[in-house]
């Protein structure tokens, strides 16, 4: 009996995780086949995407810092632009930059959290990819681009020839994003998604609030691996961040949980690691942890007598305010949205069984 209450609750955990993020992945997978058939090696190179300069890596971090989308959203799109030539950096900074920060997640900071905790957030979260995509740049090594969509790169010889109708090209990119992508995608993002709802069953939520009210750099290490483990949502967890801090927790566990939380989860380094390698899973994991991990510690030192927001008329303009620009997807969307991502796991299962069987 157990045994069948904790498989049900790691379930429902996982499946709860999974709502947050599936309408997000669906719309993602519609606009990565965008992407990839109309976007390609020469736009790239245009936007400064398909280079080693700093202006690609400045351009998909402001872009993405507009994007009200989690980490499991930005894996289609991220994946979508590096497979259409962006190098690694670029495609790193949009990955970190799009779930850490965005415009509802620094009102509700302004709000719950304060003024100097959120103008710390902003900082970081803007700092943050354009080192990450700097560093990608410098060490991405073979993983630096996508060699195949600069080896199909070729001058056309047959200048009479049409190009593909619009419509045509548009089934293309669908039907390489929903037939393809999507099934690598998700059976990554499904099972991440459990492992996730399994760490979040095992470990007491008791036992992490008390650990997270120690102000030290140990809590701060610990709390960086536990957010990155975890499917953290910044503005779904910045009300829950803020309870923690108003509960006696350092100001520096707030930008640390919402850094390391915000732009790494099991599933997403899990689909870095397969989907474009283990070098570019480990500079975006290492280096955002070392990122929040600092951006903690400096946060504790330069507010050592920091209060807690008091202010409940201010909580409730920013709330309010952030609602209005929250898009809410109704529970019905985001279950059927869900099980797409399950039935694509489950056609990824089947494939790798037949393949084992073979």
């Amino acid at each position: 009996m157990f045994v069948i209450e904790f498989i049900r609750d790691v379930i429902v955990s996982a499946m709860s995780m999974l709502n947050s993020a599936s309408v997000w992945m669906v719309l993602s997978f519609f606009i990565a086949g965008l992407i990839h058939e109309f976007v390609n090696v020469e736009s790239m190179r245009k936007m400064s995407l398909g280079t080693s300069s700093v202006k690609g890596i400045l351009m998909t971090t402001i872009s993405g810092m507009f994007i009200p989308i989690c980490s499991c959203g930005t894996i289609p799109l991220g994946i979508s632009m590096y497979y259409s030539g962006a190098f690694l950096g670029p495609t790193l900074a949009f990955m970190t930059s799009t779930p850490m920060i965005n415009p509802i997640a620094i009102i509700l900071a302004f709000g719950l959290l304060g003024k100097r905790i959120a103008i710390i957030y902003i900082a970081t979260g803007f700092l943050a990819p354009l080192i990450i995509g700097t560093i990608a740049n410098r060490m991405g090594g073979d993983e630096l681009y996508y060699a195949p969509a600069y080896n199909n790169t070729r001058p056309q010889l047959n200048l009479v020839s049409k190009k593909p109708s619009f419509m045509k090209r548009l089934k293309g990119g669908l039907r390489w994003s929903f037939l393809d992508l999507s099934i690598a995608i998700s059976k990554y993002t499904v099972s991440g998604m459990l492992i996730a709802g399994l760490l979040f069953t095992v470990v007491p939520q008791e036992w992490i609030q008390t650990y997270l009210g120690e102000p030290g750099m140990v809590s701060l290490l610990g709390i960086t691996v536990v957010a990155a483990l975890m499917y953290v949502c910044a503005v779904g967890h910045i009300p829950f961040i803020a309870a923690l801090v108003a509960s006696g927790a350092a100001p520096g566990v707030a930008v640390t949980f919402l850094m390391a939380g915000c732009a790494t989860n099991i599933a997403e380094l899990i689909s870095i690691n397969k989907m474009i390698g283990r070098r570019a899973m480990v500079i975006y994991s290492v280096t955002v942890i070392a990122i929040s991990e600092i951006a903690g510690y400096l946060t504790n030192v330069l507010l050592p007598d920091f209060e807690p927001v008091l202010d409940y008329d201010a909580v409730t303009h920013s709330i309010s305010n952030a609602n209005n620009l929250i898009i809410d997807f109704p529970d019905w969307m985001q279950y059927i949205c869900s099980f797409i991502l399950i039935g694509y796991a489950c056609v990824a299962l089947a494939r790798w069984i037949k393949k084992k069987a073979a």
